[in-house]
C-alpha cells in the first residue's frame, strides 16, 4: 500500500491528527516566553504572595507619568523670571526732570531726590501674584544676578512712594506736576530667556528613579504593596518581557509539550468515546474549547488583567451540557493545564480550578433544570474561597489569606459562570448540538408537531408516550441519555401523521384499509411512514439527533406481517423480498437500540389476545430476540448485559401497564 491509498485510508484520523498539530502550534505561539514568576499587580493585590522576586537583568526603575507631569509643573512654577536692564528710557525721563531745573527750581529740588531713590532700586514690571513670588534674575550682557520681585518698585509702587514724600514736605502747589513724564520701567521681562531656562531644566529630569542590579531583590515575599512598590513590580514585568525571542530548539519543545498533552485529549476521544471520536464537528469543538480558553488567558496575560477573574470551569459546563461529564472533566484537565502556564503558582492554580470544576460537574450532573447553572455558580465561589484560603495559610503566605480582596477576582469569575446561558444557544446554533434545555423544550405537549399528533391522530401519539416511558426507564438502568431517548420516543412515529388509517392503533370498529390493498402495496404505505416523517420533522427544523430516533426505529427490518401474507399467498412472485425492508440505516448508539426494542415491544403487545405474566414474558424474549438475529444493534454500543437488563425491565413495565398480577405456587 502506498503512502497516498495509506492516508486515503486512514483520512479521519489523519484530519484529526491535523487539528492537534494546527491547534497546538496556535497554543505555542500564545505562552509565554518566559518564565512566569509573578503577575503585574493592582489596587486588589495587597501582598506578594509568591516567591522573592530577583531581577534578573539590570533593570531601571521608571518614574510614572504622574510623577513626570509633578516635575515638570514643580519646575515651571519654581523657574526664576529673567529681566533684562534697559536705561534708554531712564534717562531720557531724566533730562525731562533736569528742564525743570531751569524753569522752576524749586519742584526740581523736591523730585530729583525721589526719582534718584526709585531708580536706584529700579522700576519692574509689573506681574501677576503667582509670578511676583518666583525668584528673579536679573542680567546684563555677560552676567545675572539673582533677586527678588520686592527689591523693585513697580510703577505703581514707584508713584506712591514720590506722591508720599512730596507730602512728607508739606508741599501743595505740585497738583499739576504728571510725575509719569519722569518715570519709567528699567528691568524688563526677558520671557524667551525664561522659557529657553525652563527648556533646559526639562531635558535634564531624569525619567528614572533607580536602577537595580542583578540579584537584587524587587519584593518579598508576603511583602506588603505600595502603590510605588506596585508600580514597580508591573514596569519590571512590562521590561521583562519586551523584545524576547525565541529560539528554533525552544519554539520545537514547547510545540512538543503542547502537541503531547493535546494528543492525550485525541488518545482518550479515540479509546473510550469512538462515537465522539466519529464526528468531525464534536472533535473540534472540544479542541476550540480548549484553543478559546488557553487565547483567554494568554490575552489577559499580556495586557496585565487578573487570570483568576476568567470563569474557566464555565469549560465543563459547557461540554457536560453536550456530551457526558467524563468526557467535560477530560477537557476541562488538558485545558487547565495548558492555562498553567500563564500562572506564577501553577500549583495552586491547578487546585483551585480542578476542586472547582469537579465540584461543578456534580452540580450539573443531570442538566434538568437552569437554575442547574445558578447553583453551579455558586458552588465555584464557596469551593474557590475554601481551597484558595487552605492553600494559603497552609502552603503560601499566610498574610494573603486574611485579606478581603485577595478573594474579589473569584466573586466575579464565578459570576462570568451565568455566562453559560447565552453560550450554550450560541453554541446550539452555530455547531448544531443540542443540550437538555433543547430537549426539554421538544418534550413539551405545547410543541406543533406533538400538539397535531395527540390531536389527529390519538393512537400513535398514546404508543409513543408508553414507548416512551418504556425507552426512557431502561436507560436510566444500563446508562445513556434519558432526556434524549424520550424525545426521540415522542417524536418517531410523526410520519403517522400521513395516512394514519392504515396503522393498527388508529383503526376504529376493527375496519383496515390493507384488506382492500396488495401486501407489497400495504407495506409500502407502512414503510413510507418513516420517510414521511423524517420530513415532517426537517419542516419543523427538529434537531438531527432527533431525526436520527425516526430514521432508526425500524432499522432494516422487514414489514413481517404483509411479507408473510405475501409468501403465504404469492400473488407477485417477482417481487424481491428486499421491498418488504425499512430503509434503516439500523440504530447507531444506545439509545436509538433501546427506542426500536420498546417500540417493537409496546406496538406487539398491544395485538396479545391474553395479557398474562407469560405471554408478556414470552413477547418480550421473542421481539428483542429478533431484532439482535436480524442484525439491528451491531453498531450500537449496547452489550448482551445490558440487553438482559433492559428486557427485565419491559416485562416488569408492561405488566404494570396491563395490570398483570404474578401468580405465586400455593403450598
Amino acid at each position: 500500500m502506498n503512502i497516498i491509498s495509506y492516508i486515503r485510508a486512514k483520512h479521519n484520523l489523519m484530519l484529526k491528527l491535523a487539528l492537534v498539530a494546527i491547534c497546538s502550534v496556535l497554543i505555542t505561539m500564545m505562552l509565554p516566553t518566559r518564565e512566569v514568576k509573578g503577575h503585574v499587580v493592582g489596587a486588589f493585590d495587597a501582598i506578594w504572595p509568591y516567591p522573592d522576586l530577583v531581577v534578573e537583568k539590570d533593570f531601571f526603575v521608571k518614574k510614572s507619568d504622574a510623577e513626570l507631569r509633578q516635575e515638570y509643573a514643580q519646575i515651571e512654577k519654581n523657574a526664576p523670571l529673567f529681566f533684562e536692564i534697559n536705561l534708554t528710557d531712564k534717562i531720557s525721563a531724566l533730562k525731562k526732570l533736569d528742564f525743570l531745573k531751569e524753569t522752576d527750581l524749586k519742584i526740581y529740588n523736591v523730585l530729583k531726590p525721589l526719582f534718584d531713590s526709585v531708580y536706584s532700586r529700579g522700576v519692574i514690571e509689573t506681574l501677576t501674584d503667582a509670578d511676583s513670588r518666583k525668584p528673579i534674575m536679573v542680567y546684563n550682557t555677560n552676567y545675572a544676578e539673582e533677586s527678588s520681585y520686592s527689591n523693585f518698585f513697580t510703577v505703581n509702587s514707584a508713584l506712591l512712594f514720590i506722591e508720599n514724600g512730596i507730602r512728607s514736605k508739606n508741599l501743595t502747589d505740585l497738583n499739576d506736576v504728571n510725575y509719569l513724564d519722569y518715570l519709567t520701567i528699567t528691568h524688563y521681562l526677558n520671557k524667551d530667556k525664561t522659557k529657553w531656562y525652563i527648556k533646559i531644566k526639562l531635558e535634564q529630569i531624569s525619567v528614572y528613579h533607580s536602577v537595580l542590579k542583578v540579584g537584587d531583590v524587587l519584593v518579598k515575599q508576603g511583602e506588603a504593596l505600595t502603590n510605588d512598590k506596585r508600580y514597580n513590580i508591573n514596569m519590571y514585568f512590562y521590561s521583562r518581557n519586551q523584545n524576547v525571542t525565541l529560539g528554533l530548539l525552544n519554539f520545537f519543545s514547547r510545540w512538543l509539550l503542547t502537541f503531547i498533552t493535546l494528543l492525550i485529549l485525541l488518545f482518550y476521544l479515540i479509546f473510550f468515546r469512538k462515537q465522539i471520536f466519529g464526528q468531525n464537528k464534536q472533535v473540534f469543538f472540544l479542541f476550540m474549547i480548549v484553543l478559546t480558553g488557553v487565547g483567554t488567558a494568554c490575552v489577559f496575560h499580556k495586557y496585565g488583567l487578573i487570570i483568576l477573574t476568567l470563569p474557566f470551569t464555565l469549560i465543563p459546563i459547557l461540554v457536560r451540557v453536550f456530551f457526558d461529564s467524563r468526557t467535560a472533566l477530560f477537557t476541562f484537565l488538558i485545558a487547565v493545564l495548558l492555562c498553567s502556564f500563564f500562572m506564577p503558582d501553577k500549583l495552586q492554580f491547578i487546585l483551585l480550578q480542578l476542586i472547582a470544576g469537579i465540584g461543578t460537574l456534580f452540580t450539573v450532573a443531570e442538566m434538568r433544570k437552569r437554575q442547574q447553572i445558578l447553583n453551579a455558580a455558586m458552588v465555584v465561589f464557596i469551593l474557590y474561597n475554601l481551597v484558595f484560603f487552605a492553600y494559603q495559610t497552609g502552603f503560601g503566605t499566610a498574610q494573603l489569606g486574611g485579606k478581603l480582596s485577595a478573594y474579589m477576582p473569584f466573586a466575579v469569575s464565578s459570576m462570568l459562570v451565568l455566562l453559560a446561558y447565552p453560550l450554550i444557544y450560541l453554541i446550539e446554533k452555530i455547531f448544531g448540538f443540542i443540550s437538555d434545555f433543547k430537549l426539554l423544550e421538544l418534550c413539551d405537549l405545547n410543541q406543533p408537531l406533538l400538539r397535531q399528533l395527540s390531536q389527529e391522530v390519538p393512537g400513535t401519539f398514546q404508543h409513543s408516550l408508553q414507548v416512551a416511558n418504556l425507552a426512557e426507564e431502561a436507560i436510566y438502568y444500563i446508562g445513556g441519555n434519558t432526556l434524549l431517548v424520550r424525545t426521540g420516543a415522542m417524536y418517531h412515529d410523526v410520519g403517522k401523521l400521513i395516512n394514519p388509517k392504515f396503522f393498527t392503533e388508529n383503526q376504529v370498529n376493527g375496519y383496515s384499509p390493507h384488506i382492500e390493498m396488495l401486501p407489497l402495496q400495504s407495506a409500502k404505505t407502512i414503510i413510507n411512514h418513516v420517510i414521511k416523517g423524517i420530513e415532517l420533522a426537517k419542516q419543523h427544523k427538529l434537531p438531527e439527533q432527533v431525526i436520527d430516533f425516526i430514521r432508526t426505529h425500524h432499522g432494516t427490518t422487514y414489514v413481517g406481517y404483509f411479507l408473510n401474507l405475501y409468501k403465504k399467498e404469492k400473488v407477485l412472485s417477482n417481487v424481491d423480498e428486499n421491498e418488504f425492508r425499512y430503509p434503516g440505516p439500523i440504530p447507531f448508539s444506545k439509545e436509538t437500540a433501546v427506542l426500536m426494542m420498546a417500540d417493537g415491544v409496546e406496538a406487539a403487545s398491544r395485538s396479545l389476545p391474553e395479557k398474562d405474566a407469560m405471554a408478556i414474558n414470552d413477547l418480550v424474549d421473542q421481539i428483542i430476540d429478533y431484532k439482535i438475529s436480524q442484525n439491528q444493534f451491531i453498531n450500537s454500543d449496547i452489550t448482551f448485559k445490558d440487553i438482559t437488563v433492559i428486557k427485565k425491565i419491559f416485562k416488569k413495565r408492561l405488566m404494570n401497564i396491563y395490570h398483570v398480577r404474578i401468580e405465586y405456587p400455593t403450598l
